[in-house]
């Protein structure tokens, strides 16, 4: 009897961790579900409305709100300062981090919004005067007291793994505020068409996330929790601030130094072009960190894997960025007429930047495998470096065109260098790294020619687009089959294979 309870005992034992590995299983099946729903659902709408808004409102009206998104960037880190992804960083966050990170942050932002506020006039008078941007600006600024509301509201959902409220809020946020702003465009409410809808998309999400997430502050400021979470935040705050900056110094260069026209015109082309580089740059590069780091102590199979990502990426993303460029001058005609023909080639600049620049985010994400943390900062440096370099050396052009091939050349520059950095650091040889890409670069460079053969078609713009799209493709994968390629594979197996079960 006493056998059997001691085994009754061992097997409940056994169970309980086998019930929490379960439970984590499905928290996470869960979580990368409905992260799944809220990237596409996000894309889709945010695309939709941005087409409709596109072929409605001027240039200079995405030109007066691009010169506030500027400001906005920077508000928006300094309202979280880099707590909110401190907490995510603690193991067990208590209830007193929750409540002193949510005032803390609610302090700074009204007090940033307070500054901004008396401080519109000047931001008109950097951007050509125009004195449109200071009511503009003091409506828009709300947006981050609003999104600084929401921040713990949204550490707490993914600090459990519960985001489906996440997800929920951010698609009715985008439909509601989509809807607003499209009904205000075409009502001729021009550039507070974009800033209602922006102030709309915050608030209803925010409201959202305090009707359903069930936690309310209990307490003040507590300088103790503060403490324990500065030094993460803070270095979480200067990464940040160093990438914001030269994030949107082309915006400010543009706006202050061209024309607010000028800026909306490089705001479209930048906006449709990070659509394709960013994600791709997410859903390739983000996932490959953990596989790597379970062979960060075994330097064959780390470097047997290092090059099937290389070739995969290759696979991936010469084809989907060099096809976008390659249809810039259809994509932008079928869905603006002739409206913004002016942003057709500094998109394609763009996209074919975002190569280089999904690449050295790829070669990043290596060293952080291997354990080189700090080099993801020099590779900050190296980058930031490179694009004020461009800057001093095209912004006396007073031409857009040529500021943006200067963006260009920073970041094939920054790729050089990063590719040598990583190489020698992974113990994976330079050549290899480079000889990896080619056999893709090649194929995407026929690909390429077939769809500008296509454009030279005198038929409606929807028609040879759908032609472009069908030939690249048709030339991209046949030239893959006929060469065997295990990519092509591995990527059939997944998506007709694995789907499937």
């Amino acid at each position: 009897m006493t056998g059997r309870k001691r085994m009754s005992n061992c097997d409940e034992a056994t169970a309980e961790p086998d019930k929490q590995a379960g439970s984590l299983k499905l928290k996470t099946a869960r979580t990368l579900k409905w992260n799944t729903v809220d990237r596409l659902a996000s894309q889709v709408l945010y695309g939709v409305v941005g087409v409709v808004l596109a072929n409605v409102l001027s240039q200079e009206d995405f030109g007066l709100v691009g010169a506030l998104l500027v400001f906005q960037a920077f508000a928006i880190i300094f309202a979280d300062s880099g707590f909110g992804a401190a907490l995510l960083q603690k193991k067990e966050p208590t209830q007193e981090d929750y409540s002193s990170v949510f005032w803390f942050n609610l302090v700074v932002s009204v007090a940033i919004y307070a500054l901004l506020w008396f401080t519109a006039p000047a931001i008109a008078d950097l951007f050509q005067g125009d004195r449109r941007l200071i009511p503009l600006s003091k409506v828009m600024f709300l947006t981050f007291v609003l999104n600084a509301l929401a921040i713990v509201q949204t550490n707490r959902l993914m600090k459990r793994m519960d985001v489906k409220m996440i997800a929920v809020s951010n698609v009715i946020a985008q439909v509601s505020g989509g809807a607003l702003g499209i009904v205000l465009a075409l009502a001729g409410y021009g550039a507070w068409a974009l800033v209602w809808q922006s102030v709309a998309l915050a608030g209803i999400k925010t409201a959202i996330l305090w009707l359903t997430g069930g936690w309310r502050p209990t307490c003040w400021i507590r300088m103790d929790s503060m403490r324990q979470i500065w030094r993460i935040g803070l270095s979480v705050f200067s990464s940040s601030m160093l990438n914001t900056v030269f994030l949107n110094i082309y915006s400010l260069v543009i706006g202050a130094a061209y024309s607010l026209r000028s800026l909306g015109v490089y705001s479209q082309a930048d906006k449709w072009s990070k659509m394709g580089s960013a994600s791709l740059s997410q859903v390739l590069t983000a996932s490959f960190v953990p596989l790597l780091s379970r062979f960060q102590d075994d330097a064959d199979d780390f470097r047997r894997y290092v090059g099937k990502i290389n070739r995969f990426t290759a696979f991936v993303v010469f084809p989907a960025l060099l096809g976008l460029a390659a249809v810039g001058d259809t994509l932008f005609h079928t869905l603006f007429a002739d409206k913004w023909d002016a942003a057709i080639i500094l998109f394609r600049i763009l996209c074919v930047r975002g190569v280089f620049v999904v690449l050295t985010s790829l070669y990043g994400n290596y060293m952080l495998s291997k354990g080189y943390g700090r080099s993801l900062f020099a590779i900050e440096v190296i980058k930031d470096a490179a694009i004020a370099v461009a800057i001093l050396a095209t912004v006396f052009s007073r031409d857009v065109e040529i500021l943006v091939w200067g963006q260009f050349f920073a970041s094939f520059a920054t790729w050089l260098v990063v590719v040598g950095m990583t190489g020698h650091k992974v113990g994976y040889p330079v050549g290899r790294m480079i000889s990896d890409l080619l056999p893709f670069l090649l194929a995407s460079l026929i690909m390429w020619t077939g769809c500008w053969v296509l454009s030279l078609v005198t038929l409606p713009a929807i028609v040879v687009l759908a032609l472009q799209i069908a030939v690249g493709a048709a030339l991209y994968v046949g030239i893959m089959c006929l060469f065997r390629s295990p990519e092509l594979r591995e990527c059939s197996t997944y998506l007709f294979g694995r789907f499937r079960r």
